[in-house]
């Protein structure tokens, strides 16, 4: 089996995803979008593709016209009912895709915060309780027929799913602890301009990483199904 991921930069990878897709048998390729767009063969064969985040959005359309190549491409695949798993920017475009939208929340949301799963929150059960980071400004609304999984303050939808095909993950179950460093020189200027405290967030990585990077495996290892 075939899983492309889609990276916009390249230390924000499949992380934690990476070792249990592999040992459910697939065979992982990396893309980098706008630079190796995905053909329409590609956007409807893959077995699996993953849409990763990175420091753009989905209003920066003009300044990076590819973005709707992606959008594009995910809605033809969302409507064959293709497994697609979108995180953070991944998860937005696909919001879109749908027909849902997305806006500036008026805040940065970075650090480390558990969600507050819905009643039944099926795949995202392995999370309950655990701190998971969050990197991101903007907010999902969701399209007519779809239901946030996931919230944190400020945030109403931290994650959804369409049926059992589509995934949508504001948050990065998927970040390992050990690229951290990575993260921060990679986004520099914008931790600057938010003024977070990189000792704070390395602290809380140090207390919280492994046990997400565990549920990560558990998600993974059970979906899709």
């Amino acid at each position: 089996m075939e899983c492309i991921a889609i990276t916009h930069v390249a230390f924000e990878d499949l992380g934690s995803f990476a070792a249990p897709l592999r040992e459910r048998g697939y065979t992982i390729r990396y893309r980098q979008a706008g630079v190796a767009p995905l053909s329409p063969d590609e956007w409807l064969g893959a077995d699996l593709i993953v849409v990763l985040g990175g420091p753009i959005g989905v209003g920066d359309l003009q300044d990076y016209p590819w973005l709707q190549a992606e959008i594009d491409g995910l809605r033809t695949r969302l409507a064959a009912k293709r497994p697609t798993l979108g995180v953070c920017l991944g998860a937005q475009l696909m919001a879109v895709a749908l027909g849902g939208a997305v806006a500036p929340s008026g805040r940065f949301e970075l650090g480390w915060h558990p969600l507050s799963l819905a009643d039944a929150p099926g795949v995202l059960a392995p999370l309950a309780g655990i701190p998971v980071l969050h990197w991101h400004g903007d907010n999902i609304a969701l399209p007519e027929g779809l239901s946030s999984l996931a919230s944190t303050d400020g945030t109403p939808c931290q994650a959804f799913a369409v049926e059992d095909y589509a995934l949508g993950l504001q948050f990065h179950a998927e970040f390992e602890p050990q690229a951290l460093e990575a993260w921060l020189v990679g986004h520099s200027v914008e931790l600057r301009h938010a003024g977070v405290d990189l000792a704070a967030l390395r602290q809380a990585t140090a207390l919280h990483g492994a046990a997400l990077r565990d549920a990560a495996v558990l998600l993974i290892r059970h979906w899709p199904e």
